[in-house]
This record gives C-alpha cells, structure tokens and sequence, in this order.
C-alpha cells in the first residue's frame, strides 16, 4: 500500500511544477496576426566546409567520354556486386581531389557555383556536362529540452530549425523556446547564435535556415530547471515518506 502513497506523492507533486509553465512560453510565433503575409526574403544559401563529403556525378551525351571523371569502388569484386561511387573529402585546404583536373577549392562555395567552376575546367574535356552535386554527410544535432535529442541526416541542400526540431519531436514543456542557441562552425571558429521561436522574427534570424554540422540546444525554462531540483528533493522526500510508511506499518503490525 505505501508503494502506492508514494507514488501519488510524487505524481501530485511533479503535476503541481508542471502546471506552472505559463502557456506564453510555449507558444510558437505569437506576434503572428490573422491571415499576415509573411515574406521569405532570407537569401541563405548553403556553402561547403571543410570536411564535408560530397557526392559529384559528371554525366553527358557520351557516358564513355564522362566516365573518367567518375569514380567507382566494388565493380572488380565480382560480379552481381553494384559499383559504388565515391565521393569527395573537403580537405583542410578546402580542396577535393577531383579524376583528371587535379584539386579543385570549393570551401565556401554554393553547389550551383561549384557546379560552374567544374564546366569551366571540364570544358576542354566534355561538351555540355550534366554535374549533379550533394553534401552526403549534412547532419544536425538537437539537444536539451526536446523529446528525441539526437544527430539527424538531412536529404537535401536546405533544412530551417523547425523542421529539425521536428526531427527531434519538438520542444517538450520544459523547453525555452525564446532564447535557443544555435551552435555553428566556420573554418574552426565556434559561433554562438540565439533565435527566438515565440516571434516571427525568428523567420529573419541567420540561423532559422541551418547548416551541416549545425548544433541546437534547448535550454530547460525555469520550470524545467525547477523540477530538476525539484525532482533531487522530491526523491529525498519520497525516501523519508517511504522509511516512515514503512516503520508505521510494522509498527502496527506488531501492535
């Protein structure tokens, strides 16, 4: 019986800190008004960095003329077995080593300018070149006050923190939504970025629109750092409520 008492201590107990979230801390956008028209003038565009892997195919109206400048790995180990192409390392000079031209820099370029810059230099070899680019390795990672914290691949060149975090679930209860650090990467350098998810600014931040190897924390909001210290005391209470239960109990057993 007391295992019972316990447990509806503790859940009276956590549903009181819960219900003092006020609802305005976890509303998206707030400041957004009926049927506003909001205009997507952010011009980002993604560029490559140091280590990322980059998938490039060169394909023309000759697929024996654009065959060297493709690489393939598996189709000498036997047959049946699918070649696998290989892709490209931005080393730390922020070259790829690239079939026949030699190294190629493409650090802080888009895909559309890196796709220019291979034409130009495959020219003198292929006519008209078809260049399909994508980064292999875009992934970003979520962490904190989120139902499912985690590292996700991203299909595609483009992805906005909304849709990561809800990758990650979106942001539980506890969760700050006004003040989340986006944690970015330039050539080393750690930049630290806040966005605010209750306003429709947010839709103009630098890091509403992410980039590869992108980090995101929540941070906890005074409810959630109240329950943690909350739930440390808590446990302690519990334990004493349990010896005490248990004591009375034998006690009158005994009696």
């Amino acid at each position: 019986m007391y295992q019972k008492i316990k447990l509806a201590c503790y859940t009276a107990l956590t549903c009181l800190i819960i219900s003092c979230t006020p609802s305005k801390d976890v509303v998206y956008f707030q400041d957004a008004t009926q049927f506003e028209t909001l205009v997507d003038d952010n011009t980002f565009t993604p560029k490559f960095k140091v280590d990322d892997l980059v998938s490039i195919h060169v394909s023309t109206l000759d697929p024996e003329a654009s065959a060297p400048f493709n690489l393939f790995r598996g189709a000498e180990e036997g047959i049946g077995m699918r070649p696998e192409q290989v892709n490209y390392l931005v080393d730390k000079n922020g070259e790829i080593d690239f079939p026949v031209i030699g190294k190629v820099k493409i650090e802080g370029l888009s895909p559309a300018e890196t796709r220019q810059l291979l034409r130009e230099k495959l020219k003198d070899y292929l006519k008209d070149p078809i260049i399909n680019i994508r980064i292999r390795n875009f992934t970003v990672t979520v962490l904190g006050a989120v139902n499912r914290p985690g590292t996700y691949p991203i299909n595609g060149e483009q992805i906005t923190i909304m849709e990561a975090l809800g990758y990650a679930g979106d942001i539980n209860i506890k969760g700050k939504r006004d003040n989340i650090m986006v944690i970015r990467d330039f050539d080393g350098t750690k930049v630290y970025n806040r966005i605010n998810l209750n306003s429709k600014d947010a839709l103009k931040s630098p890091v509403y629109y992410l980039t590869q190897n992108d980090v995101i924390y929540v941070e906890p909001n005074k409810s959630g750092k109240t329950q943690s210290s909350f739930d440390q005391r808590a446990s302690i209470a519990v334990s004493i409520i349990s010896v005490l239960i248990t004591s009375t109990v034998v006690l009158l057993t005994r009696n």
